[in-house]
């Protein structure tokens, strides 16, 4: 790490104009949350292995932002050359920087690695201290990093429109009409799950991401699809000209940006199977092509993910920037592709299930444990030999086998939180097989974990404990459940946003003065990014700028951690959906949520006293639906389990 750092300081040093600093997000090309191994670079120059963090080097410090979720991992993982910053107690980075680096100082970025919005920003800052952003013409980190990854050339796959539910014609008709509406004659899109949605593709270029690591740039007459060409095959050359999409190279978007923005970028070939029918492109209907009648000369980009690199190429009056309007057409799930997230849910359900049968004989057998039912200290049986023994990292594969059994099956969704005890207070743990903990019956294990199938996304979080739970665990615990269960339950007016909703999903917490540093739902994708916008429900201020709309997803995720004891999370996926009111006030109309997450919360961490007989009314019936929507997918044994584990509760 030192000799990182001092061969950094050596480049700012030399760099013409020398640098003060230089920023070292954690994001790629396309800001990204999750990357691919050649991209970390921030975590090759901190040692910090978190999604989100910025790292800042200076000729004498080394700081890192990162958010609630990551303090104390963070700390943890920071070598003493290093200083943490709090995001949200600290001085924001461009704050700091403005007020910490001499006047006139030169910051260096990739600016390919900086949304326009970030970079943006940053300028307004150091305009008053005429500090300055620099540009690097190569990425610094890049040249300091001997064993950096190579790329990797996998290939590009076409996601079957059985799967995909909308064809690529007619999402590109939708999106040819919104570049109409805001007079804008053409859109880049650099955000890799809004590439493979629009286009229809999947991939393997980022771990856990069914992406490809590919530009777009779409205009009222045609489509360019930029990617290392190694990657595609004959079959996927010809679904791309059949729908009108034409394949340049990944480099080449940089040029073609600046044929685009003087109005020249136009089809290499034009076989009459690439041309674009004019009547698609006009919302009118009638022969004339709307696009052209009106000259349109706007270049559309989101100015949230497009890198600065390729706004830099354009001239400022002639962008239009908004949030892509593929982030929203996404997010919409269509009745094909909501109809497969349950499908893959159940299944997800089903191999959860399984996961935690075993688990809960495992314990016993291992290590004495009373098990999933019996609330009583674990008895702490010998171990027969090292063989018999059960780590974060061992039962977590174990999960995975069984969710690698069921149909559709592609992979994880993100790196299994496999977590015991003080490990499961650390927000994003992820275990590592050299140092993760073995498992312990006398403590709360949490696990966050998801998968992939062609047909759907998932992501369940469930918190047991296999010995005695604590007066304290269990009160914790069933917080935490009245606040998941009054989110799930709400019902709210069209036009609500995940801002208002949060509070519901805290109130419980609140009561005892606990709370938790994380937002409390996400969307999630159809074969696609587990993390998925616009939309969110938390405390954070953009919560508010998409109202929850019918045919959404979003988790609901409440939890609850104490460094250096437990932590606690439950996480069930939520269908947004028309709600059947007896009134309709403001004709606004309402909506609800439907549970599409299947696997029972343990009664023995549930304190009953703390529960309304409403919420153990909903907690008899969501067991009860388990039982019947799990029961063709287990064994008896396993379903024997599953009937003990989801009994009604009296009130």
């Amino acid at each position: 790490m030192a000799e990182t750092l001092a061969a950094l300081r050596s480049l700012m040093a030399s760099h013409s104009p020398p640098l003060h600093a230089l920023v070292v997000p954690s994001e790629d090309y396309h800001q990204s949350e999750y990357v691919s191994a050649r991209d970390k670079r921030r975590e090759f120059v901190s040692g910090f292995t978190g999604s989100a963090g910025l790292a800042l080097v200076t000729m004498n410090e080394a700081r890192l932002w990162t958010d609630g979720r990551y303090f104390l991992q963070a700390t943890q993982q920071l070598s003493d050359q290093w200083k943490l910053m709090r995001i949200g107690e600290d001085p924001a980075v461009d704050i700091w920087m403005a007020d910490n680096l001499p006047k006139d100082a030169a910051i260096g970025i990739d600016p390919w690695c900086i949304s326009v919005d970030t970079a943006q920003k940053w300028e307004h800052t150091f305009a008053k201290k005429q500090q300055k952003l620099v540009q690097t013409s190569t990425n610094l980190v890049d040249e300091v990093w001997k064993n950096r990854p190579a790329a990797k050339i996998n290939p590009v796959i076409v996601q079957p429109l059985e799967f995909a539910g909308r064809s690529v014609a007619n999402k590109l008709k939708d999106l040819r009409e919104k570049l109409i509406q805001e007079k804008a004659r053409a859109i880049i899109i650099t955000t890799l799950d809004e590439v493979a949605w629009l286009y229809n593709v999947r991939g393997s270029d980022v771990s856990y991401c069914p992406v490809v690591h590919a530009f777009a740039i779409v205009t009222s007459v045609s489509a360019f699809f930029y990617v290392d060409k190694r990657k595609l095959s004959s079959e996927v050359h010809s679904y791309l000209e059949e729908n009108g999409i034409e394949a340049r190279d990944y480099g080449a978007v940089s040029s073609d940006v600046v044929l685009l923005a003087s109005n020249q970028l136009t089809l290499s070939s034009s076989p009459k199977d690439m041309e674009i029918n004019p009547s698609e492109t006009s919302i009118t209907g009638n022969d004339t092509n709307e696009a052209e009648k009106n000259s349109h000369n706007l270049i559309w980009i989101d100015p949230g993910s497009c890198c600065f690199s390729l706004y830099s190429k354009m001239n400022a009056d002639q962008v239009l920037f908004q949030q892509s309007p593929l982030a929203l057409a996404k997010a919409l799930k269509n009745p094909v592709e909501l109809d497969g997230l349950k499908k893959a849910h159940i299944r997800d359900g089903a191999a959860v299930v399984q996961y935690l049968v075993w688990l809960d004989k495992q314990m016993q057998e291992i290590y004495g444990a009373y098990g999933y039912f019996m609330e009583s200290e674990s008895m702490n049986k010998k171990k027969d030999s090292e063989t018999m023994k059960l780590t974060e990292v061992s039962a977590s594969d174990k999960l995975e086998e069984f969710r690698a059994s069921k149909e559709h099956f592609r992979g994880l969704s993100f790196p299994t939180i496999s977590s015991v005890g003080p490990n499961a207070a650390v927000i994003h743990y992820s275990p590592d097989a050299k140092t993760c903990l073995e498992l312990d019956p006398n403590s709360i294990y949490l696990f966050d974990s998801g998968a992939q199938y062609i047909d759907g996304t998932t992501d369940i979080t469930r918190t047991v404990h296999f010995g005695k739970p604590s007066a304290h665990e269990k009160a914790c615990y069933t917080a935490v459940l009245k606040g998941h269960i009054s989110l799930g339950n709400a019902r709210f007016p069209n036009g609500t946003n995940g801002h208002a909703l949060d509070i519901l999903a805290r109130i419980p917490l609140w009561k005892d003065g606990l709370d938790y540093r994380h937002g409390t739902g996400h969307g999630i994708g159809s074969y696609l990014n587990v993390h998925e916008g616009p939309h969110l429900i938390s405390f954070r201020p953009h919560a508010r700028n998409v109202p929850l709309q019918a045919s959404m997803t979003v988790t609901d995720e409440p939890g609850y951690y104490e460094d250096g004891n437990f932590g606690i999370r439950l996480e069930n996926v939520l269908i947004v959906k028309e709600a059947d009111t007896k009134f309709n006030f403001g004709d606004k109309g309402y909506l609800s949520f439907e549970h599409i997450t299947w696997a029972p919360y343990q009664r023995k961490l549930i304190d009953l006293n703390l529960l309304m007989p409403e919420e153990i009314s909903w907690l008899n019936a969501y067991h009860s639906t388990c039982r019947e929507i799990l029961a063709p997918y287990l064994d008896e044994s396993e379903m024997a389990w599953l009937k003990k584990a989801t009994e009604p509760i009296s009130a």
